[in-house]
């Protein structure tokens, strides 16, 4: 009886997930600047969608955050239209982070490294809630924005009909659990 119980918790818990995953923003939200962008290694588009903001002058920095340590930011960013000088003022990489929380932590110390207050953070769509979850924990006087890469392996529409999206999704959920968890439960 517990186990159908937290299995009935945890679907609808599923559910209510699934509506916190933004498909868009506001258009109003899209003219607001932030003091940096921060990019979440780790998927597709997310570098892209991040230097596209930088290149658009949505925020003066770009940190991205995740980087394997073998990785300099001449060989991240080559190919992609960004002079010397903007590289190195203007666009600083992370190299210890190997998770969502590292990333959060990662970001909160150099975030108050430059002073900053404001950021806009890109990830996957599916991945933003626990995101945001660890940013408003490592960062909680931050604005924090959400800029989101919409995968296109990643059916939001129509979910229960693709069995790898529907593995994503319930993976992607329980880590949120376990985050919103830990949050809730220290100190």
């Amino acid at each position: 009886m517990l186990i159908v119980l937290l299995a009935g918790l945890w679907a609808a818990g599923f559910f209510l997930y699934l509506d916190k995953i933004p498909r868009a923003l506001p258009s109003a939200e899209l003219q607001q600047k932030a003091d940096a962008i921060v990019v979440l290694t780790g998927g597709g588009g997310r570098l892209e969608l991040g230097l596209s903001l930088f290149k658009r002058g949505d925020a003066a920095r770009l940190f991205i955050s995740g980087v394997d340590p073998g990785v300099d930011k001449t060989a991240l960013l080559q190919n992609r239209q960004i002079d010397g000088t903007t590289m190195d003022c203007c666009i600083a990489l992370g190299h210890n982070a190997d998770n969502t929380f590292g990333n959060a932590t990662e970001t909160a110390r150099w975030m108050e490294s430059q002073g900053f207050t404001s950021l806009y953070i890109v990830t996957a769509n599916y991945h933003m809630p626990r995101s945001l979850v660890e940013f408003r924990e490592a960062l909680p006087d931050a604005d924090i924005k959400p800029r989101v890469v919409h995968p296109a392996n990643v059916h939001l529409d129509d979910w229960w009909r693709w069995p790898g999206t529907i593995q994503l999704l319930a993976a992607e959920y329980s880590k949120y659990l376990a985050t919103r968890a830990r949050t809730l439960l220290t100190p």
